[in-house]
């Protein structure tokens, strides 16, 4: 994983939201698409990928705890929003006392048919979202850890 825009592969030799597309499911088998109006590069969630968001500050934290772990993954951010999006494996039914949880640390997970929006060469020229750490052909972390590592992270000092 990189953790510079400078390093991140997707970025180079692309100019339009389709050429990055094209990238990231040929590179990284992420099943994305163009959405024809906004022009964002759209990750569908279900199946075998999910997602977590979370604020800025405690991502930092839970990219630490997941480095440790050796559990890294691809983490989109949306500077504007000060908010972090932690790409995962499969998602699973939360019980409803670990979604509160998340609620009350103002994270949330994606629902299955629900859209990430991954960095496309706008985005990043305009600074609206962009790689923390670019995807690579290997398996995401477990939706699991990353939940996990969240709620130990959050009662950690900055």
């Amino acid at each position: 994983m990189t953790t510079s825009d400078a390093e991140i592969p997707a970025t180079r030799q692309d100019s339009t939201p389709e050429q990055r597309c094209v990238r990231y499911r040929r590179d990284y088998h992420l099943p994305t698409t163009v959405d024809p109006v906004s022009r964002r590069i759209l990750l569908p969630i279900g199946g075998l990928i999910g997602a977590i968001t979370m604020p800025a500050e405690l991502g930092r934290r839970v990219l630490a705890g997941l480095r440790v772990r050796m559990l890294t993954g691809p983490v989109v951010e949306h500077p504007q929003a000060q908010r972090w999006t932690f790409i995962t494996g499969p998602g699973h039914t939360l019980a409803e006392s670990v979604h509160a949880e998340l609620l009350r640390l103002r994270a949330s997970v994606a629902h299955p048919g629900d859209d990430v929006v991954l960095p496309s060469p706008d985005d990043e020229r305009l600074g609206l979202w962009h790689w923390i750490c670019s995807p690579d052909a290997s398996d995401f972390p477990p939706q699991s850890a990353v939940i996990a590592t969240t709620k130990a992270m959050s009662t950690t000092s900055p």
